[in-house]
């Protein structure tokens, strides 16, 4: 059912729209009128928004900060697959699917979100055909990044996955700074090593190689890259 919210809210809902690839098709009177199916809900900074294995009624846009997918090993190690933005959904072929969460979702930072009930989407999207077109792009995106991301992981050698992912990040969130492109947001060293499938040891030394060769910077707890660089990194064989 349609919420109410305070101005505020409505305001941010609205925002976390526009940045959304999906619901960004919908005409401005269209966007409006889908707000109230939207709620926000905000998080505490580690906190979990759902777990793996949970089920997946709800679907959430980043509206602030980053929030952490993390997949589960039979050891016990949560791992990193992704850094989702303001704008971006997660796990969103699970709530198509109506089967539960296949990984685990936690705040980094103070996250605030806003969610659908997977009823309401689903009513949305017999309304606003455009959404489905975009939401079937979107998934085929997804399928095809997640076999890139596998194959990144069994065949290149770590420092090309790190490059890779770094120039992924400062793509979706970097922010220019002195002929560098700012990662904006606290990324650490096992952060990096989830990422990629390393160890934490891997991950500092080929990070400090980076470093040493101009390519990466730290600066005030951020990362910094220049993408060219990365870039022609990645594209010599």
């Amino acid at each position: 059912m349609p919420q109410t919210e305070s101005s505020d809210e409505h305001k941010i809902i609205k925002a976390t729209l526009k940045k959304s690839r999906i619901f960004l098709a919908l005409r401005e009177n269209e966007l409006t009128s889908v707000i109230p199916f939207f709620q926000k809900v905000d998080f505490k900074n580690g906190e979990y928004i759902f777990m793996e294995g949970d089920p997946s009624g709800w679907l959430y846009i980043v509206a602030r900060k980053r929030v952490k997918i993390l997949k589960h090993t039979v050891s016990g190690k949560d791992v990193i697959l992704e850094m989702k933005a303001p704008g971006e959904m997660f796990c969103c072929s699970k709530v198509m699917d109506n089967k539960p969460y296949d990984e685990s979702a936690q705040s980094k930072g103070a996250v605030s979100a806003i969610r659908i009930l997977r009823t309401d989407l689903l009513k949305l999207i017999d309304n606003y055909p455009i959404l489905k077109v975009e939401l079937t792009q979107y998934l085929n995106e997804r399928l095809t990044d997640a076999y890139d991301m596998m194959q990144n992981i069994a065949t290149e050698i770590v420092e090309r996955r790190i490059a890779a992912v770094l120039l992924k990040l400062s793509e979706k969130t970097g922010v220019e700074s002195n002929k560098y492109s700012k990662i904006d947001f606290p990324l650490t060293r096992r952060e990096i090593a989830d990422m990629v499938g390393a160890t934490t040891e891997t991950a500092i030394r080929t990070m400090s190689k980076l470093e040493k060769s101009g390519i990466v910077k730290s600066s005030r707890n951020r990362i910094l890259v220049k993408e060219e660089a990365l870039k022609q990194l990645l594209n010599n064989e």
